[in-house]
């Protein structure tokens, strides 16, 4: 845990119950009660999680949209101030690299990413940044994140303000008593979603505030574990697990993070290759599995004797009551309905994501 980035809240966190690890470049809560219940209390209603884990990076200078926009797999140069998407730094071959979320601000765009990929990005975009009127600038920045069918009515009474409709990776400046914060709406659990991010003094104002509204807001602070689970549920990816340097984007069917139409890019041309063939050879799907135990990651799937594709992270899930899991499969074998049997024997069968379901809203 050493060379990870600590909550500024950590200390806080354990005299409150909770159980630290170290998660995507953080340490962060693990648990505050058990994953199981605020993976529910997300479902249900809100949850609160400590998202010190994710880095930010600022980018500013005259030329930083038509930089942005030659590196990274989504069009930079159609967000307005107050908008946002998802995306991607591939290779040459089209390969992940690194995935991020990129703001649009009047005077900079923010990089928002795993703390685990910070530095690795700010080593790439530095490389190509020659005669560019381009600055790239970690910064000390902290998030929390609202999840759940409740999530906006709790950031609103938290924060004391009218939140204003957002798009996804919409966002906006606020302040609360005093401090600078930014609203972003963004969902890392198929629920409705919303971060602040603020510095590291703010953080525990705003906690506690949001805390003190939890029995309204059928609200539990959530660690990681659950974090995960409920990924897993929404069938979202995430760099380490189902993204890496060996993984096509359209494998890993995060098309929200790629435009068609946007011109050269690192990776472009073999991106639409890929698309133009009409198929990948590995498919990212779910898997529903037999048995109480989640299988770990590499487990080899098998199908007809012959090994057709891997899990990548499983769990066993409060909302379906089931044993699933995300997985790599051959595409002959990624039809929704298609009978696997795990190495040990265990039998599974292909899914189609998400698992779950966004929750209807109720404010």
């Amino acid at each position: 845990m050493a060379d990870s980035i600590r909550s500024p809240l950590a200390d806080y966190h354990v005299s409150q119950g909770a159980a630290l690890s170290e998660y995507r470049g953080g340490v962060v809560p693990a648990r505050f009660t058990s994953a199981g219940d605020e993976a529910r209390a997300v479902r249900a209603g809100s949850g609160l999680f400590d998202f010190s884990f994710r880095a930010k990076i600022a980018v500013t200078g005259a030329d930083r949209v038509r930089f942005l926009h030659g590196m990274v797999s989504n069009d930079v140069k159609k967000l307005a101030p107050g908008a946002g998407n998802y995306a991607a730094i591939l290779n040459a071959q089209g390969q992940v690299l690194a995935d991020l979320r990129l703001y649009a601000a009047e005077d900079r765009i923010f990089i928002d990413t795993d703390a685990t990929l910070r530095d690795k990005i700010l080593t790439i975009l530095r490389r190509y940044i020659i005669a560019d009127k381009v600055v790239t600038e970690p910064l000390s920045l902290f998030a929390l994140a609202f999840q759940g069918p409740r999530a906006r009515p709790l950031l609103a009474k938290t924060l004391h303000i009218d939140l204003p409709d957002l798009a996804e990776f919409g966002h906006f400046a606020t302040n609360y008593a005093g401090f600078p914060a930014r609203v972003v709406r963004a969902s890392s659990t198929g629920e409705d979603g919303y971060e602040v991010w603020m510095s590291e003094k703010a953080m525990m104002p705003i906690w506690g505030a949001a805390c003190g509204q939890a029995p309204t807001y059928d609200m539990l602070p959530c660690g990681s574990e659950a974090l995960e689970t409920l990924r897993i549920e929404a069938g979202i990816p995430r760099y380490g697990t189902e993204l890496g340097e060996d993984t096509l984007l359209l494998e890993a069917n995060i098309l929200n993070a790629v435009s068609f139409t946007k011109g050269c890019y690192i990776g472009q041309e073999n991106v639409e290759r890929t698309r133009s063939r009409g198929h990948v050879n590995w498919k990212l799907v779910g898997l529903t599995i037999a048995g109480p135990v989640a299988p770990s990651p590499e487990t080899k799937l098998i199908a007809e004797g012959k090994e057709v594709g891997e899990i990548t992270s499983s769990c066993v899930s409060p909302a379906l009551r089931k044993t699933i899991a995300l997985a790599y499969v051959r595409r002959e074998t990624a039809e929704p309905g298609t009978k696997l049997v795990l190495a040990s024997g265990v039998p599974a069968e292909v899914a189609a994501l998400p698992f779950h379901q966004k929750t209807e809203t109720g404010n």
